[in-house]
């Protein structure tokens, strides 16, 4: 292939790539799963609406997530056995295994030191809430003014489900199976909404870049027959 040829291809190649979107933001929050089969499953109520039974095994991870689809999960393996297995059972009263992962130092609010993932066993009242289950093992608790749960046994220290650019370094999420902020009143483990594409109505650089690119192509054929007769 001409020297020619390959130099508008590289060019071709730069310009595409400068022009592909950004990494889509995520949010740092906290997340809420449930242990089924042996596997997290994002759950589908909120903490203060779910009621977990005598043996239920539930999640908290901190990280920062797009959405509930790409939201990390608790790692480690674990089961109600290992983490309730020596808690009585008493009438009146339920265990729930509950795992809490603080998440890693690049998901870490303003460089705090997130604590190491822990477990306990809740010994609650039968009709308790997941969120009054935590309470009881890893207070402090910090809510903001809508009721969304921000810290746990007081981790993060400051924050609630903010904001994080597509441009933050390399977050667990990205390495392995991963939360929105856990709303404890709606009954839904709710992700923060993202704000709408401001330039949703129009062609992407993308697609001007893909039309530039066609063009460049076109033009170097066109040289090339034209070099060849």
């Amino acid at each position: 292939m001409p020297a020619l040829l390959l130099a508008l291809l590289a060019a071709v190649t730069a310009v595409t790539a400068a022009a592909a979107p950004a990494q889509a933001a995520g949010y740092r929050y906290w997340s809420f799963w449930d242990l089924t089969d042996g596997a997290w499953t994002y759950a589908n109520q909120g903490p203060s609406i779910a009621r977990p039974g005598d043996g239920d095994v539930q999640g908290f991870r901190f990280a920062v997530s797009e959405n509930s689809q790409d939201a990390a999960k608790p790692r480690g393996l674990h089961d109600f056995a290992a983490i309730c297995g020596a808690t009585d059972a008493r009438d009146g009263t339920k265990r729930v295994a509950l795992v809490v992962d603080f998440g890693t130092r690049a998901d870490a609010t303003g460089g705090e030191t997130p604590p190491a993932p822990r477990t306990a066993c809740a010994r609650v009242a039968e009709d308790a809430t997941s969120a009054e289950a935590l309470a009881s093992v890893a207070e402090p608790l910090r809510y903001d003014s809508n009721a969304l749960l921000c810290a746990i046994d007081g981790y993060p220290r400051t924050g609630c489900g903010e904001q994080v650019s597509g441009d933050t370094p390399e977050t667990s999420a990205g390495t392995d199976a991963t939360s929105g902020d856990i709303d404890a009143t709606s009954g839904d483990a709710a992700t923060p909404a993202a704000p709408a594409d401001a330039d949703s109505g129009g062609p992407s650089a993308g697609v001007y870049a893909g039309i530039a690119a066609v063009a460049l192509l076109a033009a170097a054929a066109v040289w090339q027959s034209r070099r060849r007769r």
